[in-house]
């Protein structure tokens, strides 16, 4: 039963570090731009249209498919 008590007292503590870790970044600011990131990524995808590299034309007009797994698919 004592096991019990010191495992209600560890969660209790846990949880109320981890509620003052979310207080002090919420106040800091952690929290409140969550719009960016979504117009970042977009933003990323037509600058790396742009720069196509030369070296991925296969010669004969055709261009190279790479898998993930680095393998090309002709």
């Amino acid at each position: 039963m004592d096991i019990l008590y010191l495992m209600i007292i560890c969660s209790v503590s846990l949880a109320a570090v981890f509620l003052v870790i979310f207080i002090v970044s919420a106040r800091k600011g952690q929290f409140e731009d969550d719009e960016s990131p979504a117009v970042r990524i977009l933003l990323d995808d037509e600058a790396k249209k742009t720069k196509e590299p030369a070296a991925a034309d296969a010669g004969d007009g055709r261009k190279n498919d790479i898998n993930i797994n680095g393998n090309t698919k002709v």
